[in-house]
């Protein structure tokens, strides 16, 4: 997804919980995720070519840098690999086909609204039709540039993460669904960590 939605998704989610220092600072490391060091031979930080487990490995290795920062005097790290964990995280409904997925139960009935989807449903998260989009160079990058991305999309194969993409409005309805999904997402998270942080961890992490 495109920085403002990460940054909307991440305020809509967490705006309540955190400091206005420690929000800022996960949201900055949440939007630098997609600086250009991030974006090629980091296949992790954003689902891409099929990189679903070494997604998922690397959301959980941001959570051990939460935990072994907050057992230390410091915080900022923990501040930090959150907002790199929930990029990821963000990303993993607009990078694979999991809305998609979801979707299909619904074939022979009008499909609940963008509010209902479940971010984590085990059959999908865990079945072997997961997939995410694959970067073919150099369309992919022509992909980005607006003007020419009609031209780039007939010469993309239907499997490149150009066609499959839901990274802003302009992909359709099921963009609606990636935004609900990844922001529930992101509340699911925050609650993981508050059940396994101590009291005291907790609230230096939040800073409250």
């Amino acid at each position: 997804m495109i920085s403002q939605y990460h940054i909307e998704m991440t305020r809509s989610a967490l705006t309540p919980h955190f400091s206005d220092r420690a929000l800022e600072i996960i949201i900055a490391a949440n939007i630098k995720q997609d600086a250009l060091r991030n974006q090629i031979g980091h296949d992790e930080i954003h689902y891409d070519n099929n990189a679903i487990e070494k997604g998922d490995r690397y959301i959980n290795e941001q959570r051990g840098y939460i935990l072994a920062t907050l057992l230390s005097p410091g915080v900022l790290g923990a501040w930090v690999a959150f907002g790199r964990m929930l990029h990821t995280a963000q990303d993993y409904y607009a990078h694979t086909n999991y809305v998609t997925l979801w979707l299909d139960q619904f074939k022979d009935a009008a499909p609940p609204p963008p509010s209902e989807i479940e971010p984590l449903k085990r059959d999908l998260v865990r079945g072997s039709d997961i997939r995410s989009g694959k970067v073919y160079f150099p369309m992919d990058v022509v992909y980005m540039i607006e003007p020419l991305r009609p031209f780039a999309l007939k010469l993309l194969p239907k499997d490149s993460h150009g066609w499959m993409n839901l990274d802003e409005p302009s992909r359709g309805p099921k963009f609606d669904y990636a935004i609900s999904a990844a922001t529930k997402r992101t509340v699911h998270e925050f609650e993981l960590l508050q059940k396994l942080l101590t009291p005291e961890m907790f609230a230096k992490f939040t800073d409250k």
